[in-house]
Formats: C-alpha cells, sequence, structure tokens
C-alpha cells in the first residue's frame, strides 16, 4: 500500500524543520515482530526545539503516532495514515546520574538506564534491565517487571503536546495505573528523572542478573516478538490462563503463541500483522470460552487493517 507523499507540502510549510521526512516508509523494521506497512510520513526529529517546531505547524487533522524500538508493538499491514514520529537514540537517548538521580532522553533503552544507575550505585531501577523497550514507551506505559513500575521511581518527565507546547509532568500528573498512564495520548514525552537510593553497587549487579537470567529462562528474547502480549487479570497470570485454555503453540499462519512462555506471540519467519493480531483475538476468544476471563491487550496494535 501507498500513500499520497506530503513531505513536500510539509517541507515547504515548515522552512526551519532540522529533522528527517521520509515518505511511505516501511515500519516493518522498526518493530520487534518485523510485520507492518509503511507509515505516510516518518519524521525524526533533530532535537526536541525541532519536535516542537514541527508539531506546532503540522496540520492538526494529520494523526501522529510515536514509536520506541517497536517491542511492544503490532504495526497492521495497510499502514500508518498521517505522522509517524521516531526519536533518534543520538538526539534523545541519553542518561546522566548524579546523586541518587537519573535523567534520560525517551529514546534511552530501559536497559541503559539500569546501567546507567547501577555504574552511580543507584539502586531501585534494576527492574528496568529487563524490560526490552525504551523510557518513552515505560512513562507512556507504566512499564514494569519483577514486582516494580516505572511509577515507583519516576521523579517527573518532560513531553511536547500537540500544538508544540512543552510541559512537565510530576509522578502524580501522570495519573499512572497498570500498564497505562493518564497523560494526554498526543504528548510526546522526551527526557524523564528517576529518583532511587544509593546502594551496595554488588547487591545491585546481583539483582540486575536476576533479572536478566529470569528473561533468558522464562521469555523467548530471541525470537520475533513483541514481549507481554496481554495484560494479566487482577488475582491471576495471563499465561495460565492462556495455558490452560490450549493455546500453547497455537499457530495462525506464520504467528505463533510460544511454547516457552504462553503471553508470548512469535512471528516463526513469513507471519503478517493480520497472522499476529487474528493470533491474538483467538487466544483472547479461547480464554474467555474456557475461563469466562477477557484477556486485555498490552501489546500496542496500530495502523490500517488489510
Amino acid at each position: 500500500m501507498t500513500f499520497p507523499d506530503i513531505t513536500p507540502d510539509l517541507k515547504a510549510a515548515m522552512p526551519q524543520l532540522r529533522g528527517r521526512l521520509l515518505a511511505n516508509q516501511s515500519l516493518a523494521e522498526l518493530t520487534w515482530f518485523r510485520v507492518g506497512g509503511p507509515a505516510q510520513v516518518l519524521f525524526t526529529p533533530a532535537d526536541e526545539d525541532d519536535l516542537a517546531y514541527f508539531l506546532k505547524l503540522l496540520p492538526k487533522e494529520l494523526p501522529v503516532y510515536v514509536v520506541g524500538v517497536g517491542s511492544n508493538l503490532i504495526v497492521r499491514d495497510g499502514g500508518m495514515e498521517g505522522v509517524v514520529i521516531r526519536l533518534s537514540p543520538r538526539a534523545f537517548g541519553e542518561t546522566l546520574a548524579s546523586g541518587d538521580i537519573v535523567s534520560a532522553g525517551t529514546a534511552a533503552l530501559d536497559k541503559r538506564v539500569a546501567e546507567t544507575a547501577s555504574a552511580a550505585n543507584i539502586g531501585g531501577m534494576e527492574f528496568f534491565f529487563g524490560i526490552p523497550g525504551t523510557i518513552g514507551g515505560a512513562l507512556r506505559m507504566n512499564a514494569g517487571a519483577n514486582g516494580s513500575e516505572t511509577k515507583d521511581v519516576l521523579v517527573e518527565a518532560t513531553g511536547i503536546g500537540r500544538d508544540g507546547t512543552k510541559h512537565v509532568f510530576g509522578n502524580a500528573d501522570m495519573k499512572f495505573v497498570y500498564r497505562n498512564s493518564g497523560v494526554d495520548a498526543s504528548v510526546i514525552f522526551t527526557s524523564a528523572r528517576f529518583r532511587g537510593a544509593i546502594a551496595d553497587p554488588e547487591t545491585i549487579r546481583a539483582r540486575m542478573n536476576e533479572v536478566q537470567t529470569h528473561r533468558e529462562t522464562a521469555q523467548p528474547i530471541r525470537e520475533k516478538t513483541g514481549g507481554s502480549t496481554f495484560k494479566n487479570p487482577p488475582g491471576n497470570s495471563a499465561w495460565k490462563l492462556i495455558d490452560a485454555a490450549g493455546c500453547r503453540g497455537l499457530r495462525v499462519g506464520g504467528a505463533q503463541v510460544s511454547e516457552m512462555h504462553c503471553n508470548f506471540l512469535i512471528n516463526t519467519g513469513n507471519a503478517t500483522g493480520h497472522d499476529i493480531e487474528t493470533l491474538g483475538e483467538t487466544v483472547r476468544e479461547r480464554v474467555k470460552a474456557n475461563s469466562g476471563i477477557e484477556l486485555h491487550w498490552e501489546i500496542k496494535r496500530i495502523g490500517i487493517p488489510v
């Protein structure tokens, strides 16, 4: 599928834009599943000011979506109409520790934030070591692992609104709930500050090793996957419900429920976005029929179905 090329009009309306605009750019390479159609426009801003300038002048009728490393994302095969924004690690990926605070751009990997904290003997952020995404996604989703969540350590986050205005959100302003935040979806987070506690370096490293060992032994991290597919229902585990419904190893086209961890879907090599999403919906139906419990997607699904 190909969209009308609107990049010349955007460039003409934004003469001072310094970032890169690409028309009909494939998004499959930007996701861990390696599936999906193109973005009508893919924009990579040069820095925070460039992003604000772009958003201020962008026609309001154009939809906007932000992607990080695509570790928790299904892009549908019809692609994304409008603008997809990708914050580059070079411009938005710096991490810095001072005292008990770690500052990070939102393109920084969660794992990198854990490493920065560890190098400064700051404890409390080891859980980030086991989350395969960026800080931007962690803020939006209140990402968590191993009993801790982003809300437990966030001091404040900075973001740019759809009108190009800069905003600062304290922890309470984020309105965190399980795997979500209450900040307007149009806000694009650009940086964050986290507070831990000075701790014994050997204890921190041991905890990070535990997190890594758990991932390697319990999750299919070397497959084309998207991380945990469904949120855990209150008082239950999604993988246990999926297993009890007989879905371990279930296939739709090139997509499969992981044999290793039932709450992970994998692309066995030739899956489409439709295969993966259909498999997920099939799992939801079988779990509902077997247990009466309705699973809710944790993985984000965007774009036009084909």
